[in-house]
């Protein structure tokens, strides 16, 4: 037996039930399974005046997911391909400019855990964290405390 086709509101209701979505990506991908472009919008109307639609909400959870494997850019990246207010994107990025070193030490203590011995391997390192989305003073400040601990644990020995 065929399963029934979801209506435009099943889909959607399905979509937000994964994850956050913002009002643009609910938009492109209804589009395709809608009647029309009057059907899309009054759905998309019922489903922020319900609350099912939430910019901010989207906003924190995509931080939420992101911010400890991601650098500032990458973020931001994300969040301006989602469509959302540019100002409400800024706010919401604010705090993490200030973090971005410790996140990029993080993220490259799990990775790699030694200073690179090389300068390829150093290349290598800073590879990996700039295409994470770190910015390069947060790198350098990784390389540069990654090769003191190292000094330290030489002379611990």
């Amino acid at each position: 037996m065929a399963s029934p086709i979801p209506t435009l509101k099943g889909r959607a209701l399905r979509l937000l039930s994964n994850r956050e979505h913002s009002h643009r990506e609910l938009t492109e991908k209804l589009k395709p399974h809608a009647c029309s472009e009057q059907e899309l919008t009054s759905l998309l109307q019922w489903l922020s005046e319900k609350g099912f639609i939430n910019e901010q909400r989207v906003l924190d959870s995509l931080i939420y997911r992101r911010a400890p494997k991601w650098g500032y850019a990458r973020v931001a990246q994300e969040l301006r391909q989602k469509g959302l207010c540019e100002e409400a994107v800024l706010v919401a990025l604010g705090d993490l400019r200030q973090t971005e070193a410790d996140r990029a030490w993080a993220v490259w203590c799990k990775k790699f855990s030694r200073a690179p011995p090389s300068p390829q391997e150093r290349s290598r390192q800073m590879r990996f964290l700039l295409s994470r989305g770190f910015d390069a003073s947060a790198v350098s400040a990784v390389l540069k405390r990654a090769a003191i601990e190292r000094n330290i644990q030489a002379h611990d020995d």
